[in-house]
């Protein structure tokens, strides 16, 4: 990614709102309904263009696609890997890791009132989401398909960029990681743990490589590095839990051989759901794991109230030379639109310990569903604002 050599540069997560009368593009791109190349062209990529537009319009420096073809359904997981299928769900075997947890368990009524409304994430004017019905089971190898699911969404994203008539300095693609893929994908074939992992690392190679040859900078989506913690029943140590971690940050860098560090940002969040996150691992606990990832840039919420007050754990360590920061100044977690001078306080904050240079603001998580569309524009703009506020005081 650029540096921040005149001014903090801007960027987010990936998932924006699509564009009014698009609502449903994201579904129906992740259930394969759309994969025709005229139908693209006709009715995704201009959607994606106007996207591109309106972050350019607003001063995002580091662009995306909006994210509307990062699904988690068995149709997006069967047009990319080998070996995969899905069972009906039955009692006590859960459809997710993510439908079991320590806090689910701990706030009962809660989590049963939101699966009741059908939403994990109270979004005026939201449709329900239906329940989930299957279980999706890695019953035989998995591998790469090959690199035609990732160039469909490639080509759409160059061919909107042009359409679009804005100047992009820079644009990013997320794709996921072996270790979040395995919230979603059971494993019935593999001896180990370990050959499940590096055999989805392997799989997703292909994929990190083609963002790469295709431009983008790569984003490695990786939730579940702390959001496991709260899915292992009993609680583990946290000795245990990095030995967990650490096979994950093994995957990754597996799945990044070849890759120059410059072009690849990891993220990391605890979840984008709106619930108490109580149950959340401790940043404190796995940062030196985080940096063993061989990317540029890392990601991380750092505006919600759960993990501000993580700012002050990189006091304690010292950022190696060459990386940079991304961190959230605005969230995806509550309705209130940050006020720009708070969030120059949240880069200001940051730019203190490892330098401006070494600073890019951007989102705890996509935007895209979690708040109400008009909110998404205005969270980001105001994140372009703090940004030039910061900037003002950076630059004097």
């Amino acid at each position: 990614m650029q540096r921040s050599m005149t001014r903090i540069r801007t960027s987010h997560v990936g998932r924006l709102p699509p564009p009014k009368g698009s609502e449903d593009m994201p579904g129906r791109l992740a259930s394969a309904e759309i994969t025709d190349p005229a139908v693209l062209a006709a009715q995704v990529t201009p959607a994606i263009a106007e996207t591109v537009r309106r972050q350019v319009e607003v001063g995002i420096d580091c662009v995306g696609d909006g994210e509307f073809w990062t699904a988690r359904s068995l149709a997006h997981y069967t047009a990319h890997f080998t070996g995969i299928e899905a069972r009906p769900v039955t009692p006590g075997l859960p459809p997710t890791t993510r439908h079991s947890t320590r806090e689910r368990d701990e706030f009962p009524d809660f989590y049963g009132d939101m699966d009741r409304a059908g939403t994990l994430f109270l979004v005026p004017g939201e449709k329900p989401v239906p329940p989930v019905t299957v279980r999706v089971i890695a019953r035989g190898p998995v591998k790469s398909r090959g690199p035609e699911a990732i160039n469909r969404q490639l080509d759409t994203f160059k061919a909107a960029i042009e359409r679009s008539g804005a100047t992009v300095e820079e644009a990013f693609v997320p794709v996921l990681a072996p270790g979040w893929l395995d919230h979603f994908i059971f494993n019935e074939h593999y001896t180990t743990e370990e050959e499940f992992l590096f055999a989805l690392a392997d799989a997703l190679r292909e994929e990190y490589r083609a963002v790469v040859a295709a431009g983008f900078v790569l984003q490695i989506d990786d939730p579940g590095l702390p959001d496991w913690w709260d899915m292992l029943k009993p609680e583990p140590t946290v000795e245990a839990y990095r030995k967990f971690a650490r096979l994950r940050i093994d995957a990754v860098n597996h799945a990044l051989v070849g890759i120059p560090e410059e072009r690849v940002r990891y993220h990391l969040c605890w979840g984008s759901w709106h619930g108490p996150h109580t149950h959340d691992l401790p940043l404190e606990h796995i940062i030196d794991l985080i940096l063993e990832v061989e990317a540029q840039t890392y990601s991380f919420e750092a505006a919600n109230v759960r993990h501000e007050h993580e700012w002050r754990v990189w006091q304690e360590t010292k950022l190696p030379a060459g990386k940079m920061l991304m961190p959230g100044v605005v969230s995806h977690a509550t309705n209130l639109v940050e006020h720009p001078a708070l969030v120059a306080d949240r880069i200001l904050r940051y730019t203190a310990i490892v330098g401006r240079e070494n600073v890019v603001a951007g989102t705890d998580c996509g935007l895209g569903g979690r708040v109400h569309a008009d909110l998404a524009w205005a969270k980001l703009g105001a994140l372009v604002e703090g940004a030039r506020l910061a900037s003002k005081s950076l630059w004097l």
